[in-house]
């Protein structure tokens, strides 16, 4: 996968990503009490669906511009919301054109309270600065020049004892499998009440039964998985879907997501084999081989 998230921005795996991420936050806000949102590989922010690198590999168009291309079910379209709405308060023309795209740290920033605060690391230096001149003078955001995985054990806990750690990480070496899954043991060891969501990629050859191992091996008492796929693996060595793990999820997110999987995985599909699947890997109806549907 090439690094900079400015050429797969929107895509499949950035619409189930952000609509996860924006139903933590809403579910955050439910309570008065402040939060922070620890953003640890955080790119740019704010893409430009029109730019060249957008533009180059198109990968929005089957993405957000798939899913918002036809009226969504009322059900659906209630869990997705919070999202959606961000994206369209950026491209607010009559068409209904989308040419910007929030990433991570932008869709943060938008739907936080004046309480909450934002902690964005992107170690890119190009992409740092360009971060940094986004969010410029916004006293609730910090932005940092840093290595993500460092921040798992310096930013942590938050001062505010309340918040979601979001791990991005770019998949651009070996080994990111186990990095995660021991980021997220010492992370979870400084911060046991916090949510954690780490997303990863399905791709052909990916150890995501070995990766879930360890996960489990780790014993947090709860722990959600959410994956959807678009197409074969087997005749690509790019990326064909991508997972997410939730820790410590509202008690909601179980049920929005067996709402929401479903629909993306024919709304989004690219081919026949495109499916989707959620499931416990540590906690409520924890079990070891759940079927896709």
């Amino acid at each position: 996968m090439n690094y900079r998230h400015a050429y797969h921005a929107g895509n499949f795996a950035d619409v189930l990503k952000h609509a996860v991420l924006a139903r933590l936050i809403t579910y955050l806000k439910q309570k008065d009490k402040a939060f922070r949102v620890l953003d640890t590989h955080a790119g740019i922010g704010l893409y430009d669906l029109s730019g060249e690198e957008a533009q180059k590999t198109g990968e929005w168009r089957d993405g957000i511009g798939k899913l918002l291309a036809e009226p969504l079910p009322p059900k659906v379209a209630a869990v997705l919301e919070p999202y959606l709405q961000a994206v369209r308060d950026l491209n607010p023309d009559a068409d209904g054109a989308i040419t910007l795209y929030p990433g991570s740290p932008k869709l943060t920033r938008m739907l936080m309270r004046p309480q909450d605060r934002l902690s964005a690391m992107e170690l890119h230096p190009d992409d740092y600065e360009t971060l940094h001149r986004l969010f410029d003078g916004d006293y609730q955001s910090r932005i940092t020049e840093l290595d993500g995985w460092l921040a798992l054990g310096a930013h942590l806990p938050p001062k505010e004892k309340r918040g979601l750690v979001l791990v991005d990480p770019p998949f651009e070496i070996d080994g990111e499998f186990e990095r995660l899954a021991d980021g997220l043991g010492k992370a979870y060891r400084r911060f046991s009440g916090g949510t954690f969501c780490l997303w990863y990629p399905l791709k052909q050859g990916a150890p995501i039964a070995d990766f879930h191992a360890a996960l489990q091996a780790l014993e947090i008492p709860k722990m959600l998985c959410a994956e959807l796929s678009v197409r074969s693996d087997r005749d690509t060595t790019g990326l064909s879907g991508s997972g997410l793990i939730i820790v410590n999820p509202p008690f909601t997110l179980k049920s929005e997501l067996d709402t929401i999987l479903p629909f993306l995985k024919d709304r989004l599909k690219i081919d026949r084999h495109a499916s989707s699947r959620t499931f416990w890997l540590r906690g409520e109806e924890t079990i070891d081989h759940p079927d896709w549907e």
